[in-house]
C-alpha cells in the first residue's frame, strides 16, 4: 500500500542475529578466561551451578557489551582533553573499569576480579568482539553496505548538508617516502608468488597510470607538501635551516614553523590551497586549506574553538575495539622493533644507526597509531561524501630512516600500507559518491653509510675545522650536525613531531636546534639529510664567496676537497650563485658556464643545475649549501644526520617520487614530458579536481588533448567542456559554483 512504510524485518532480524552472535561469543570467552584465571570468579563463594555460572557470564558480557555502546564514547570524549598517546595508554584502564562495573551489576555478587585481571579480561573480550563483528561483515556484504549507508546518512544529518554530488570526490593518500623504484619493485609480481603491495598492484596498469616525477632540490616533506597543498615552496631551500633576517632557525615540523610556513605560502599564492573547496586534510603538516584537519601539524598549536585537529582521535578511540586493537598493536610493534633492532645489531648489520632511547615508542605511533587515526578519518570523510581528501601515511618514511629504504623492516611497513589502500578502495565503493583515489609520494629516499660513519666526522666539525675554529671531541660521544658543538639532530622527522604533538610537548627539546641561536657561538650548522646548511650570525646579509676567501680562506676549498662531499652552493659578487666541486671545478649557475673542466653537477642528473639555481634565488638562502657525494652506480650518499636512509638532498632514488592516478583522469604531462616540482604536481592535482568538479581546464583547444602543465595555474584561459575558454584561477583551479547534485541517493 502506497504510503505505508514497511517494517524492515529481514534487516532486523539479521541485526539481532548478530547481535546474538557477538554476545554469545563474549559469553564463552568469559567463561574460557574465568576457567583460566585464578583472580577471575563467575560464581558465589558457596559455588554455582553451570547454568548459573552461565547466566552470570551472558549478564555480564551483555552489561560489557552495553556500556562499551554507551558510556565508552563519553569517556574518550571526556579523555580528549589529555594528550592523545596518553590516551592511548588509557584504553586498558578504561576498558577494564567498565568490566569491572559490568561485574558490580550483576545480582548476588557472582562476579568478581582484581584490576589487573580486570583488564586482561576486557582486552581479550574487545579483541573477540572485534573479530566476530569483522566477520559477519565479511561475510554478509549487503548488511555491510548498509551499515556504511546509516553511518553516512548520520554524518551528512549531523553537518547538515544536502545528498552528495554526482561528481566524483577525490582522495589523495600520501605515502610518505615511497620512492618510483622501491614501488615499482613492490608492484611486481615474483614467479609462483604474488606482489609484496598486492592491493595497489591491481590499481597499477589496470585501472591507475604510474608516473614518476622530480622533486625539487630540497626532497622532503616540508618543501614537498607546502608546495603540493598549497601551491608554492619558495623559500624554503631544506627540513631545518637558519634565516638570519630573523635570527631564527625554521623547522618545518615545528608547529610555529609550519604554521608561518603555510602563511607565506597562502600570502605569495593569494588561495587557501587544494582542499579549500570541501577538503579535510589528515596526519599532514599543513592544512591545504581544509576546514576539516586531523593530525595536523600547521595547527596543533592553536588552543582555539575551531581547531579541530584532534577530531580524529575521538572518531577512531569512540570504538572501545579500535582502541584495544590499536593499543594491542602499539605494543607489538614496539616489541618487533626492539627485537629488530637487537637481531640487526647481533648480526653487525651495515650501515647501522642507533634505534634506541624513544624510537620504538616513535615508529609504533607512526605505523600503528597515526596509520590507524588517518584512515579511519579518510573513511569517515568518504561516508561522508567531502570533495577532496588529503592524507599522509608516515610510517615507511619512519622506519625506512632506520633500517634502510628496501629493509626486511621496512618491507613488512609496505605490506600493512598495501592492507590500509586496499580498505579505502573497498569502501570507496559503499560511498555515497564516486570516487577517484590517487596515490603519490613527495620524495624518495636515498641509502647509504652516514658522513659521520663513512669519515669519522661531521659536517660542523668539518667546518669547524676549516675555519680555524677549535674542533671539540667529546669521547664516547660522537656529535651529529647541530648548531653548536655536542648537539643531536634527531633522526625522525613528521613522525617524531606528531608524536610530540600529540603529547603536547613544548616544541624545543634537547634534539632539536634551538630557535634561536647565540651569534657568538660560531656557524650554524643544520643538516636535511645529505643537505647541510651552514650560516654565520655575526656576518650580516648573505655572505659572499670573496667574504669568506678573506675572512675563513681554507673553509670552501675544505668543503669542496673533501670526498663526502659532492658540491658547495656559495653565492659570488662577480658570478653570482656559484657550486664549486672537487679540483677547483666550478659551475657558475646563472651563465651555464664551467670553469675548471669537470661539472660538479654532473654526477647528479639532469636538472640539477636548474633545481639548484632555483633555490639559490630564494630570498632566504643560507651562507653555504652543502650537498654530499653520491655513488654514479649505487645512488648512496652519506647523509649529514644519523639516518641510512635519507632524503633532503640531490643525489640516488630520493628525488624520484610517483603518481598513481586513475586512467579517468587525464595523464599529468605528456608522454614526452617530465614532471618536475611539487608545485607542478600541485598544479596537476588541482586540474583533476576540476575535471571531477565537471571542468575542464586542461587541453589542447579541441577539447581531446593533453596541454602543458605550465599553461595551467598563471590566469591564463584554458578550454572548457562546450569548446568556450573559462579564466583559470592563480593556482588553476576555476571557482566551483556548486556542482549538480545527485537527484536521488545512491
Amino acid at each position: 500500500m502506497h504510503g505505508v512504510t514497511r517494517i524492515p524485518w529481514r534487516r532486523l532480524g539479521a541485526g539481532a542475529l548478530r547481535v546474538g552472535a557477538v554476545w554469545l561469543v563474549t559469553t564463552v570467552t568469559m567463561l574460557v578466561l574465568a576457567g583460566l584465571l585464578p583472580e577471575f570468579r563467575l560464581q558465589s563463594a558457596d559455588g554455582d551451578s553451570a547454568t548459573v555460572i552461565g547466566i552470570t557470564a551472558a549478564a555480564g558480557a551483555g552489561a560489557f557489551g552495553l556500556l562499551s555502546a554507551l558510556v565508552w564514547p563519553v569517556l574518550v570524549r571526556a579523555f580528549l582533553l589529555v594528550p592523545a598517546i596518553v590516551l592511548g595508554t588509557l584504553v586498558f584502564f578504561l576498558n577494564g573499569s567498565l568490566l569491572w562495573l559490568a561485574l558490580y551489576l550483576i545480582p548476588y555478587d557472582r562476579g568478581s576480579t582484581d584490576p589487573t585481571t580486570a583488564v586482561v579480561v576486557a582486552t581479550v573480550m574487545s579483541a573477540a568482539s572485534s573479530a566476530t563483528n569483522a566477520l559477519l561483515a565479511v561475510r554478509d556484504d549487503r548488511a555491510y553496505r548498509h551499515r556504511l549507508a546509516r553511518i553516512a546518512g548520520r554524518r551528512r544529518r549531523r553537518e547538515g548538508g544536502a545528498r552528495p554530488p554526482c561528481t566524483p570526490g577525490t582522495v589523495f593518500l600520501q605515502l610518505d617516502g615511497l620512492g618510483h623504484a622501491v614501488l615499482a619493485e613492490a608492484l611486481r609480481t615474483p614467479e609462483g608468488g604474488r606482489p609484496l603491495m598486492p592491493a595497489v598492484a591491481a590499481l597499477c596498469g589496470r585501472t591507475h597510470r604510474l608516473t614518476p616525477w622530480r622533486t625539487d632540490w630540497s626532497s622532503q616533506t616540508g618543501a614537498s607538501q607546502l608546495g603540493i597543498l598549497h601551491g608554492s615552496n619558495a623559500d624554503v631551500p631544506a627540513f631545518r635551516w637558519y634565516e638570519k633576517s630573523r635570527g631564527e632557525v625554521i623547522v618545518s615540523n615545528r608547529p610555529t614553523s609550519a604554521a608561518e610556513l603555510q602563511r607565506r605560502a597562502v600570502e605569495r599564492t593569494g588561495d587557501r590551497g587544494l582542499l579549500a573547496q570541501d577538503g579535510a586534510s589528515r596526519g599532514n603538516l599543513f592544512t591545504g586549506g581544509a576546514k576539516q584537519v586531523a593530525l595536523v601539524l600547521s595547527v596543533s598549536a592553536r588552543r582555539r574553538k575551531e581547531n579541530r585537529s584532534r577530531a580524529g582521535y575521538f572518531a577512531y578511540f569512540s570504538d572501545p575495539a579500535n582502541a584495544t586493537r590499536t593499543a594491542v598493536s602499539f605494543v607489538a610493534e614496539v616489541v618487533r622493533e626492539i627485537v629488530q633492532s637487537t637481531r640487526a645489531r647481533l648480526r653487525r648489520e651495515r650501515p647501522r644507526v642507533g634505534r634506541g632511547g624513544l624510537y620504538p615508542f616513535v615508529r609504533a605511533f607512526a605505523t600503528v597509531v597515526e596509520r590507524d587515526v588517518v584512515v579511519a578519518a579518510v573513511l569517515g570523510d568518504m561516508l561522508s561524501g567531502r570533495t577532496a581528501v588529503y592524507a599522509d601515511l608516515v610510517g615507511y618514511d619512519e622506519v625506512a630512516h632506520h633500517s634502510g629504504p628496501r629493509g626486511r623492516d621496512t618491507r613488512q611497513v609496505l605490506r600493512r600500507l598495501d592492507r590500509a589502500v586496499g580498505l579505502i578502495v573497498k569502501v570507496a565503493e559503499h560511498a555515497p559518491r564516486p570516487y577517484r583515489i590517487v596515490l603519490l609520494s613527495d620524495h624518495g629516499q636515498s641509502a647509504g653509510e652516514t658522513f659521520e660513519d663513512a669519515y669519522g666526522l661531521t659536517l660542523e666539525e668539518l667546518v669547524r675545522a676549516g675555519s680555524g675554529l677549535r674542533v671539540p671531541r667529546r669521547a664516547g660521544r660522537r656529535t651529529a650536525v647541530g648548531p653548536a658543538a655536542g648537539s643531536r639532530s634527531p633522526s625522525g622527522a613528521e613522525a617524531r613531531a606528531s608524536a610530540r604533538a600529540a603529547l603536547r610537548r613544548p616544541e624545543e627539546s634537547g634534539q632539536e636546534p634551538p630557535r634561536r641561536p647565540r651569534r657568538n657561538a660560531g656557524p650554524v650548522v643544520l643538516a636535511s639529510g645529505n643537505l647541510g646548511l651552514v650560516s654565520f650570525p655575526d656576518m650580516p646579509g648573505r655572505v659572499t664567496r670573496e667574504q669568506l676567501e678573506a675572512r675563513r680562506p681554507a673553509l670552501l676549498r675544505t668543503l669542496a676537497e673533501h670526498p663526502g662531499v659532492g658540491f658547495v652552493l656559495v653565492h659570488s659578487e662577480e658570478h653570482g650563485p656559484v657550486v664549486l666541486g672537487a679540483g677547483e671545478s666550478e659551475h657558475r649557475l646563472e651563465t651555464g658556464e664551467i670553469v675548471g673542466g669537470r661539472d660538479p653537477l654532473a654526477p647528479f642528473g639532469p636538472g640539477a643545475a636548474a633545481a639548484v639555481l632555483r633555490t639559490a634565488r630564494f630570498t632566504e638562502v643560507p651562507d653555504l649549501m652543502v650537498n654530499s657525494s653520491v655513488d654514479p652506480d649505487t645512488g648512496a650518499v652519506h647523509a649529514f644526520e644519523e639516518q641510512i636512509g635519507s632524503h633532503g638532498g640531490l643525489g640516488g632514488e630520493q628525488n624520484r617520487a610517483f603518481l598513481l592516478s586513475p586512467l579517468e583522469l587525464s595523464p599529468p604531462v605528456r608522454p614526452d614530458e617530465e614532471l618536475v616540482g611539487a608545485e607542478a604536481v600541485h598544479r596537476v592535482l588541482r586540474r583533476w579536481l576540476a575535471e571531477n568538479a565537471g571542468y575542464s581546464v586542461y587541453g589542447d583547444g579541441s577539447g581531446g588533448g593533453v596541454g602543458d602543465v605550465g599553461d595551467v595555474g598563471d590566469g591564463e584561459s584554458a578550454a572548457d567542456g562546450g569548446g568556450g575558454a573559462r579564466t583559470v584561477g592563480a593556482t588553476g583551479l576555476p571557482p566551483v559554483a556548486g556542482p549538480a547534485r545527485c537527484t536521488a541517493a545512491r
